[in-house]
């Protein structure tokens, strides 16, 4: 039983870390074998130097695709064996760069062979493969140097959590998460106003009963996200008090909430829905032009920090 090959794509980075130990154990024979005295791991380095006669750590580092710690381990444990040494750039005193020793240049001729051989007998080997395997290797590299693998399970983790949110309406069970997340986003970025005040401490008689609705986002019963509809006029709402909790940012709640309070919107018989900001607050505004909102005619606002006006026809 193979226990990585029934684990599949999930066990992709062992896998290829145990093909990485069968090609490791056979280039250390390999090296012996033609008279090459160096470790599998610093080929890259010697290989490089071997071409272009020096280089600074920085430009190897760039050049073979490794850390910058990682080359200057290796150009020290090369350095320890006497294979290199350091010096002046033949082209910028001013620069530092590796070059190698009269030792290291000894073993160049040895390498060549072997790196003939090597080519010749992995290109029969790919060619014995169904499947272009050097292509599929650069072609993920390449997609994850667009986005790296972390990013994408990220991305992955995110989408399933958002998944589980759930939209309902308010109830007084939830006032003071309302009250809570909204306090906490507003004294972050300005100062509560009178108008704040009004509203959170009393959603059924500013929010409520004039006809507007308040949402909350749950995620494992716990609120992680508000957000408000203030009835305007018989065909205007007002999204307001709209917030989705630190930790939970990034999950596309926001978006959920904000499609939620649309459609809330318009089955109150809503024609337009506005919203006030501040352009200081960028994923805000960001949210509100991927909903459809557009910069609105300037009204008079009861908030000192909101400083753009937006609204959407529905």
């Amino acid at each position: 039983m193979d226990f990585l090959q029934d684990l599949g794509k999930v066990a992709l980075g062992s896998r290829l870390r145990r093909l990485g130990e069968v090609f490791a154990v056979d280039a250390a024979r390999l090296y012996e074998m033609y008279g090459v005295d160096i470790h599998p791991k610093w080929f890259p380095v010697f290989y490089l130097l071997s071409r272009q006669g020096e280089c600074s750590i920085t430009t190897m580092s760039k050049s073979i695709g490794c850390s910058h710690p990682v080359v200057s381990q290796v150009v020290k444990e090369m350095a320890k064996a006497g294979l290199i040494k350091t010096g002046k750039s033949s082209e910028d005193a001013r620069v530092n760069v590796v070059k190698l020793s009269t030792a290291g240049k000894a073993l160049i001729p040895n390498m060549e062979v072997q790196v003939q051989d090597v080519f010749e007998a992995m290109d029969v080997l790919l060619r014995q493969m169904r499947h272009d395997f050097w292509e599929a290797l650069e072609e993920m590299e390449s997609l994850l140097g667009e986005r790296s693998f972390l990013e994408r399970v990220v991305e992955r983790r995110k989408l399933r959590e958002s998944r589980q949110v759930e939209i309902v309406e308010y109830s007084d069970e939830y006032h003071e998460d309302f009250k809570r997340l909204n306090y906490e986003w507003i004294r972050h970025h300005f100062k509560v106003e009178r108008e704040d005040y009004e509203i959170l401490e009393d959603p059924h008689g500013k929010i409520l009963e004039p006809g507007g609705a308040i949402l909350l986002a749950l995620y494992e019963n716990a609120v992680v996200g508000t957000c408000a509809l203030l009835k305007k006029d018989s065909k205007t709402f007002e999204l307001v008090k709209m917030t989705v909790s630190t930790g939970m940012r990034g999950r596309s709640i926001g978006w959920k909430l904000g499609c939620a309070a649309l459609e809330k919107a318009r089955s109150l018989g809503a024609a337009k829905a506005v919203v006030e900001s501040n352009t200081k607050l960028k994923p805000a505004i960001s949210l509100y032009r991927k909903l459809g909102f557009e910069r609105g005619t300037a009204q008079h606002s009861p908030y000192e920090r909101c400083n753009i006006q937006m609204e959407i026809n529905l």
